[in-house]
């Protein structure tokens, strides 16, 4: 996400650059009296940089409210859950080792890790990009090549495998 929010950015200040050096040369062009066609012309490329930036602004906004109510959603998740028992906290312990183990096994990368234990826990691919600020198209790649490496079809095989024997 950090990347596409740069890109964004970037985008924003070349419209703002647009904007700028078209609405200067716009005034100008009006104190010349220069023909209506060019006048119009130039009025609706400030136009559309203005209604470009104001659409990218407001795609950032809505990343920056769903990223908060993600955090918000885990924090809650977090704060309501009772304190397991000793058992299921071992049993939960080696769980994570064996997973641990599972993944070196399949030679994941540090990122493929990751994504991984965000999979198995239950986060969409979308919440995944948005959790590690990366792009979901990314992650998408990333659960293609875990899958790939486990030897599983999907992300609902991916999650079998740990668990179908235990059931």
């Amino acid at each position: 996400m950090y990347r596409h929010r740069s890109k964004e950015t970037v985008l924003i200040l070349i419209f703002a650059i647009v904007v700028i050096a078209s609405g200067a040369d716009l005034l100008a062009d009006l104190s010349q009296g220069a023909d209506t066609e060019h006048m119009i012309k130039e009025a609706i490329i400030v136009s559309l940089s203005i209604l470009a930036i104001a659409w990218l602004m407001w795609g950032l906004h809505q990343q920056r409210l769903e990223i908060r109510s993600l955090q918000q959603e885990l924090e809650t998740a977090n704060r309501s859950q009772t304190h397991p028992k000793k058992y299921v906290l071992e049993a939960r312990k080696k769980l994570g080792n064996v997973v641990s183990q599972q993944f070196s096994e399949w030679l994941l990368t540090g990122s493929e890790i990751e994504v991984g234990w965000l999979l198995l826990k239950g986060l969409s691919l979308k919440e995944i990009a948005l959790v590690r600020n990366t792009q979901e198209k990314t992650v998408r790649q990333q659960a293609s090549s875990i899958y790939k490496k486990a030897g599983v079809s999907g992300r609902h095989a991916f999650s079998a495998w740990f668990i179908e024997d235990i059931l």
